[in-house]
């Protein structure tokens, strides 16, 4: 499976038969779609309608099994919802051997009940951008302290190419903060567990176009 960033939140989990594409808003931000015809389209939050004629469009928890993936939504605590609501899914995309999970613009502070749920994680996505937008440098170090994934990508910070409703924060700021050097910077993603130490790693993901 190859993972690929496109801005904001948006990810193509993919392999030669299957596309999985998570948060496409990019054509809301100025920037272009990436979804295409037969892709499984997942969405975290609130979201515009899609033009293109996905196989399926998951935006609810829930458990669901298309193209031998294993999707895994899970109800959550939005960045800025109340203590009360749970506006916000995060996903567990179990593909193969590899467990992903996409967090979206989640409240940092999970309860024991989510942890057990999202299990063990070997890749987990987060936003950094801060703001008041969605999560900061800070809670997303508070989310990798608690998930305790094997590789973490940081999503959602500034980008040149898209017009976010408010300014986010820069991905080298952020890292400052986290205080984890990049193991790397690539293109594409591909788990390798044995590549992998007991640390957690971070790895910068470089926007596809």
């Amino acid at each position: 499976m190859d993972m690929q960033y496109y801005g904001a939140n948006c990810l193509v989990l993919s392999n030669k038969q299957t596309r999985v594409v998570i948060d496409d808003n990019l054509a809301a931000l100025g920037g272009k779609s990436v979804t295409k015809d037969g892709d499984i389209c997942l969405f975290t939050g609130e979201h515009a309608a899609v033009t293109s004629k996905p196989k399926l469009v998951i935006d609810m928890p829930g458990e669901y099994e298309a193209s031998n993936v294993s999707i895994f939504g899970l109800q959550a605590r939005a960045h800025m919802d109340e203590a009360d609501k749970k506006t916000a899914v995060m996903y567990k995309i179990t593909w193969g051997e590899t467990r992903v999970l996409v967090t979206g613009h989640i409240f940092p502070k999970l309860t024991d009940d989510e942890l057990e749920a999202i299990g063990v994680v070997d890749v987990m996505f987060v936003p950094v951008g801060g703001s008041g937008y969605t999560l900061d440098a800070v809670g997303a170090l508070q989310l990798i302290k608690a998930v305790d994934p094997k590789l973490v990508v940081p999503t959602h910070y500034a980008d040149k190419n898209l017009n976010y409703e408010v300014p986010q924060g820069e991905l080298e700021d952020a890292l400052k903060t986290i205080g984890m050097e990049p193991k790397e910077a690539v293109t594409k993603l591909q788990f390798k567990p044995a590549e992998v130490t007991d640390t957690t790693q971070i790895v910068v993901l470089e926007t596809s176009k």
